[in-house]
């Protein structure tokens, strides 16, 4: 492994687990037991770290979304697999990683295509159009509507000022509505694939 993938990777833990502002290049290259200039020899500044450690994290949990797709049985499979490793990714994070993403994202205009720093599928139309043609998703539903509907839906876990308790989890309320809301699109058959890994997921816990 070369060392710009070793500091993307270093620094992706640290800043979830302090905060951006809190990790210094410093403490980086303390952890990983390297000097600072070999940091500032792959990377210009915190800024460039940053954006490469975003893009990194967004390349990586997309592509184990489409690993996801690309193995389960089902749609409904992979959709919970999704919200699974979104939601538990979501958890791992510390509050100071969360609000200091609030402040960068209004710093660095071209961030990564993520949902905050939740991966997503880019294109909730696939997802849609795999599960009409599986007999899980109604064939009426207006498939780009839906396809914005639920994208925000997810926006709304990384969104705590929408939320009453400022220190509240509330990422299990948000999975339980966006299960709701695939119910509401679902065949018959579809409800019975989501109550089965629904029941499923929860027994686990």
């Amino acid at each position: 492994m070369d060392y710009r993938q070793r500091i993307l990777e270093e620094a992706a833990e640290m800043f979830r687990a302090y905060g951006i502002r809190a990790v210094t290049m410093d403490m980086l290259a303390s952890k990983m037991s390297i000097s600072k200039r070999t940091i500032y020899e792959v990377f210009r500044d915190k800024e460039e770290l940053l954006r490469g450690v975003l893009k990194w994290m967004s390349e990586k949990q997309n592509a184990l979304l489409i690993k996801y797709f690309d193995e389960s049985e089902n749609v409904i499979d992979a959709i919970f697999k999704m919200l699974d490793m979104m939601f538990e990714h979501f958890k791992k994070m510390s509050p100071a990683f969360h609000l200091d993403m609030k402040r960068f994202k209004r710093e660095l205009n071209d961030y990564p295509g993520m949902v905050n720093e939740l991966p997503y599928f880019s294109s909730n139309t696939e997802i849609l159009n795999r599960g009409i043609g599986e007999g899980v998703f109604r064939d009426d539903i207006d498939v780009e509507v839906t396809s914005r509907l639920m994208l925000e839906v997810l926006k709304m876990s990384n969104d705590q000022d929408g939320f009453p308790h400022e220190n509240k989890d509330c990422t299990d309320s948000i999975r339980d509505f966006y299960i709701n809301y695939l119910r509401g699109i679902s065949t018959s058959k579809g409800l019975d694939l989501i109550n089965r890994y629904d029941a499923r997921q929860k027994s686990m816990n």
